[in-house]
């Protein structure tokens, strides 16, 4: 993104648009063959050898033709870009492959799992950005009053704190010391999935990962809202004599949250490695406690699937920023 431009026309604005998603588009797609190739050697190069995953503990008792006859079959054999080659064809024809570690097709495990982690991350979202426009926007309306000086203290000590010691945290809490709320899994045992079981399950971990998202973003907000309060035309409104109210929620504040919107997408992908963390704490059967599982079993076809949903999403996310950017501000043009 540039600085201001020309007064643009509706139409030139959508063929801008159009410019950069395309634009955008044709980088993804290198970009997305090089993650997958770099997916694939590094477990090629890990020291797993994930026959002992697909098998489990009868690997011990399994005979040694058996053994070779599932490395046969799973093409565990073949080089590392014969693999590749044979999941890149594949995967044009729409066949993801078989996950060796969940023992399904890998569009099964995907399509059971990535729901709950579109739950989760939307939920953690929306908190993330309600709890960041709440209190940094309170705090630069009391710039330098004891709130400033809490959110901003508190913001600072949640940078340094990773996701899962707030879960651990929050585990300790509203399981051991106040036990008010489920910390594991999706529904309590043998219930089914509703929406009053799944909600309750909801909480802790949407929070959690809603909260540790929050520190950039209440820090930014803050001191975009600071920026904007000293601009022409907040001044101009204080020289009407509109309330302060007025002058903060309806003047400053559009401003300050264009930047925020590119904030908020360049966040994806620690929102991404954030629900990783959480769903493992939380036991969440979403899609990013599959990719631990993925790794951990050296399961090729599985692993690379789901480290290029999070590339295209993260990829997307970027996309969408900057393209909201470009409909809310017509100062600002693409550069690609």
């Amino acid at each position: 993104m540039t600085a201001p431009t020309d007064t643009t026309t509706r139409r030139g604005r959508g063929r801008e648009i159009a410019v950069l998603v395309a634009w955008r588009t044709g980088v993804a797609v290198p970009v997305v063959a090089v993650v997958a190739t770099g997916v694939f050697l590094l477990a090629a190069w890990s020291p797993f050898d994930p026959i002992y995953q697909y098998f489990g503990a009868g690997v011990f008792s399994a005979g040694d033709a058996v053994i070779a006859n599932a490395r046969e079959q799973l093409g565990l054999d073949d080089s590392v870009w014969t693999q590749l080659g044979r999941w890149a064809g594949g995967l044009a024809s729409g066949d993801l492959g078989q996950s060796l570690s969940f023992r399904q097709p890998v569009s099964t495990v995907i399509a059971q799992r990535l729901p709950w982690t579109l739950l989760l991350v939307t939920a953690g979202l929306l908190v993330a950005v309600v709890i960041s426009l709440v209190a940094g926007v309170t705090a630069a309306w009391r710039q330098g009053g004891w709130v400033d000086r809490g959110v901003t203290a508190v913001g600072h000590t949640l940078e340094g704190l990773p996701p899962f010691v707030l879960a651990l945290g929050a585990i300790a809490v509203f399981a051991v010391a106040w036990p008010v709320l489920p910390v594991a899994g999706l529904t309590d045992a043998g219930a089914a999935p509703t929406v009053d079981q799944v909600a309750r399950h909801l909480v802790l971990p949407a929070v959690v990962l809603g909260i540790s998202q929050t520190p950039w973003l209440v820090l930014h907000v803050r001191s975009s809202l600071l920026g904007a309060l000293d601009e022409d035309h907040v001044t101009g409104a204080r020289a009407r004599g509109l309330p302060e109210r007025v002058v903060v929620l309806r003047h400053a504040l559009p401003t300050a949250l264009l930047p925020f919107v590119t904030v908020l997408g360049n966040r994806l992908p620690e929102l991404v490695t954030g629900a990783v963390l959480v769903e493992t704490v939380f036991s969440w059967p979403g899609i990013a406690a599959a990719v631990v599982t993925a790794a951990l079993s050296v399961d090729f076809p599985l692993l690379a699937a789901l480290t290029l949903l999070t590339t295209v999403a993260v990829l997307v996310g970027a996309l969408l920023a900057d393209v909201a950017v470009l409909v809310l501000d017509p100062r600002v043009s693409a550069d690609g």
